[in-house]
């Protein structure tokens, strides 16, 4: 019987989590879910030196906001937890001495200062200074200690490591979804610290254990962890486990396609690589896609396609058409250059499908917040101006004119629109909407309509300076569903405030 499909994304608590670690999340919940599996979230906080405080709470919410949440980890806990890695302390040292043990590891006493001795020296000659097969037994470890030496100086409290002995002379084969066969000659290989003596254990070895007991059947992550695969292959082979299948994802480049897309990379651009906005503790202010006004599902469209194609020309996809076409074999294995314009593309078509009431009462909150209060039909004014906008601060730059009247008019359509004759045609129109009772677009559009034709005038004639004294530009929505916002007085008065300049 196969094995339930398990994935985890683990992140390290060490700040805000990157739009490229988002990514790796999604792709995992995709594929989880497409498989009727379990996602996993898992924090490796080992590093206790760069653990960041409210960095967890972070990752977790970002996660909830894209509605990509978690089956297990941190405060769901199912029967693998705990599930960050500081509280798993206990378990690492019973799995290391089973390496030391069957010979796959030993114990390294060398000091940082001896270390840094022997790579100055390989540089003055050229070299690099690699702890492996080549120098192991000329260095100080239980290798070319005796065992009562390397056990003198472990009961005298001496610091040490655990490295984990990489075999000599071997081609290892090793798969991966994406990039296929990859083939690495152990020879090239550093012995990896796995263990400290202060009883903490390096990310390598608490990956490796953690993924064994959680069971975890995919491990999807990023490009850079691939130089980590033929150690980590070796490692489950040391330990006589069955490995799960790896898939590393392509980079995120920068819009340039020079280079990494890196957390500042954003900001000096002008677009986030944040799902939310992020403090640093010394006032530093990043920009997050929430805090931006993006919708979550534009956000997650955007990632699917960032590294990832369904192979159709369709780009448009729910969540849940993303978890049924998802599929890691058309993950690509190139970097993927990130596209803000693309990013606002998605926006806009999701802003589209907000309802309009929805979309009305953001909009009033944000109109708050600015101290602009109004006595108009706002829900009205949205739906006139909604499908020019991608986000919600946008609707006050298409709509400003229905809350303020224009003090000044486009000087360039001003000239154009306004001639010998137009004083006379609005002030006819003034006399006109001053007659009309019912105030409804369809009433007001058909006496003035009417009214350009009985006398044979050229609609341009009338309906453009209208335009430009209602708005004080050419722009806007229907003209006489702008004069029904506006009531009779403010047209009015904005018409003879026109007329007056000419």
């Amino acid at each position: 019987m196969t094995k339930k499909v398990r994935v985890r994304f683990a992140p390290s608590p060490t700040g805000p989590l990157h739009i490229g670690g988002v990514r790796t999340a999604l792709f995992n919940y995709l594929f989880a879910k497409k498989h009727n599996g379990e996602f996993l979230l898992r924090i490796e906080d080992t590093d206790q030196n760069r653990y960041v405080e409210g960095a967890e709470e972070y990752i977790v919410e970002a996660l909830n906001w894209l509605n990509i949440p978690y089956d297990e980890g941190p405060g769901k806990e199912e029967r693998c937890g705990p599930y960050r890695q500081s509280e798993r302390k206990s378990l690492y040292k019973k799995y290391v001495d089973d390496l030391v043990a069957t010979g796959n590891a030993y114990y390294a006493f060398d000091t940082a200062e001896e270390l840094d001795a022997h790579r100055k020296q390989h540089e003055e000659k050229g070299k690099t200074f690699i702890y492996n097969w080549h120098n192991r037994l000329k260095l100080k470890n239980s290798l070319s200690l005796t065992t009562a030496e390397a056990q003198k100086k472990i009961e005298a409290g001496e610091e040490y490591v655990i490295r984990f002995k990489s075999p000599e002379d071997e081609i290892l084969s090793l798969k991966d979804i994406i990039r296929g066969d990859i083939q690495v000659d152990t020879n090239i290989l550093d012995d990896k610290v796995l263990y400290k003596s202060d009883g903490m254990p390096t990310y390598h070895l608490a990956n490796i254990v953690d993924d064994h007991l959680m069971d975890i059947t995919h491990v999807i992550r990023g490009e850079e962890w691939l130089p980590s695969l033929a150690l980590h292959i070796l490692l489950y082979r040391a330990f006589g486990w069955n490995p799960p299948e790896f898939a590393h994802l392509p980079l995120i480049l920068k819009p340039t396609g020079n280079g990494k897309l890196s957390k500042r990379d954003g900001d000096k651009m002008g677009f986030p690589v944040f799902p939310l906005q992020w403090n640093t503790s010394n006032g530093e202010l990043f920009s997050g896609y929430r805090e931006d006004g993006y919708i979550p599902e534009a956000v997650v469209n955007m990632l699917a396609f960032l590294g990832w194609n369904p192979g159709t020309e369709q780009e448009i996809f729910s969540l849940q058409e993303l978890v049924k076409a998802f599929d890691l074999e058309r993950v690509h294995k190139a970097g993927a250059k990130f596209d803000p314009e693309k990013t606002k593309w998605f926006q806009n078509h999701y802003f589209q499908l907000l309802d309009t009431k929805e979309v009305t009462s953001q909009f009033k909150n944000w109109l708050g917040q600015q101290n602009i209060s109004t006595s108009l039909d706002l829900e009205k004014i949205v739906s006139l101006v909604k499908e020019r906008a991608s986000f919600v601060h946008e609707l006050w730059e298409q709509s400003n004119y229905f809350f303020n009247a224009p003090t000044t008019y486009d000087e360039k359509s001003y000239q154009k629109a306004f001639k010998d004759d137009t004083a006379v045609l609005l002030s006819q129109v003034v006399s006109l909407i001053e007659q009309i009772e019912e105030f409804s677009t369809e009433n007001i559009s058909k006496e003035i309509k009417n009214w350009i034709t009985a006398e044979n005038i050229g609609f341009g004639k009338v309906m453009m300076p209208l335009r430009l004294a209602l708005v004080g530009e050419m722009k806007g929505p229907d003209v006489f569903e702008i004069i029904s916002v506006l009531g009779k007085e403010e047209t009015l008065s904005r018409i003879h405030k026109a007329v007056a300049l000419k």
